[in-house]
C-alpha cells in the first residue's frame, strides 16, 4: 500500500468514526412541571393572587405568603382550588419554586429576609419598579440594573429568573375568563430553569412562556409595564403582550 493510499484510508476511518452532531433541542420541548409546588410572594395583592388563582386552576399546587399568615389564610380560602396561605418564610420553605410578585418599594427587604428560606430554590420575580406622576407611568432603574437583577445580588444561594411582568391582574383574578391570551417572556442565566418557569407559563391555558434572553435585559421588560399601563389608559384596555413568527 502505498503512503498516498495510507493517508486516504486514515482519512476515510476518522470520517467514519467522527460521531454524528446531535440535533438542535427542540426550544419547545419542556420539562413536566406539574407536581411542582408553587409560592407566591404577595400573594395577597392583585398580580399575585390573580397568578395564584390561574395555577391553582390549572391544577398546580399553590401557596400563598404575606407577612401576615391570617391574611394569606383568608386569600387563600378565597381563590380555593387547594391554595393554602402561610407566611412568606413558611411559603419559601415549602415550595419548590417562588414567585415574587411583592410591592417595588418592599423588594429589597422582602429578600434580604428571607435569604435563607430561598437558598436552592427556583425564583421568578415579577416585580416592575414604576413611578407615577400627573403625566402616568414611568419605569424606574434600580442600581443593580433591574428587579430581576437585584434579586439576583440578594439572592445568590437561588436560582433566580425573571417573568410575568405583562400580565393583567384584573384578567387574572377574572373567573369568567377561560384562557389568558398572551406570553409570558422569561429571562434567566440557566436554559433549565428558565424552560421550568416557560413550563409553568404554559400551565395557563392561552399562556406561552418565550425565552426572552438572560437577566441582563430585565430592565427593558420590566419597563414596558408603564407603556402597557398607557394603553390600558387610552382605550380602556387590560393589554398583554403576543410574540410574532416564533
Amino acid at each position: 500500500m502505498t503512503s498516498t493510499d495510507s493517508g486516504q484510508t486514515a482519512s476515510g476511518t476518522a470520517a467514519e468514526a467522527a460521531p454524528a452532531k446531535a440535533p438542535a433541542k427542540d426550544p419547545w420541548d419542556l420539562p413536566d412541571v406539574s407536581d411542582l409546588v408553587v409560592g407566591v410572594l404577595g400573594g395577597t395583592g392583585p398580580q399575585g393572587k390573580g397568578l395564584a388563582y390561574r395555577l391553582a386552576r390549572a391544577g398546580q399546587k399553590v401557596i400563598i405568603g404575606s407577612r401576615v399568615a391570617d391574611r394569606a389564610r383568608s386569600a387563600a380560602e378565597e381563590l380555593g382550588y387547594g391554595v393554602e396561605g402561610a407566611d412568606n418564610a413558611e411559603t419559601a420553605r415549602r415550595s419548590d419554586i417562588v414567585i415574587v410578585a411583592v410591592p417595588w418599594d418592599g423588594h429589597g427587604k422582602t429578600l434580604e429576609a428571607l435569604r435563607e428560606e430561598l437558598a436552592g430554590k427556583l425564583v421568578v420575580d415579577c416585580v416592575n419598579p414604576l413611578g407615577f406622576d400627573k403625566q402616568g407611568a414611568y419605569a424606574l432603574k434600580p442600581e443593580e440594573g433591574s428587579a430581576a437583577e437585584q434579586a439576583a445580588a440578594l439572592l445568590p444561594d437561588s436560582r433566580v429568573t425573571a417573568a410575568f411582568h405583562h400580565l393583567s391582574a384584573v384578567l387574572l383574578q377574572d373567573p369568567e375568563i377561560e384562557e389568558i391570551d398572551t406570553d409570558v417572556m422569561v429571562l434567566g442565566e440557566v436554559r433549565a430553569d428558565v424552560e421550568i418557569v416557560q413550563a409553568l407559563a404554559g400551565r395557563i391555558p392561552g399562556m406561552r412562556g418565550i425565552f426572552g434572553g438572560r437577566l441582563r435585559n430585565a430592565h427593558q421588560v420590566e419597563s414596558l409595564v408603564a407603556n402597557l399601563i398607557s394603553v390600558n389608559r387610552r382605550y380602556k384596555a387590560h393589554a398583554g403582550l403576543r410574540l410574532t413568527d416564533v
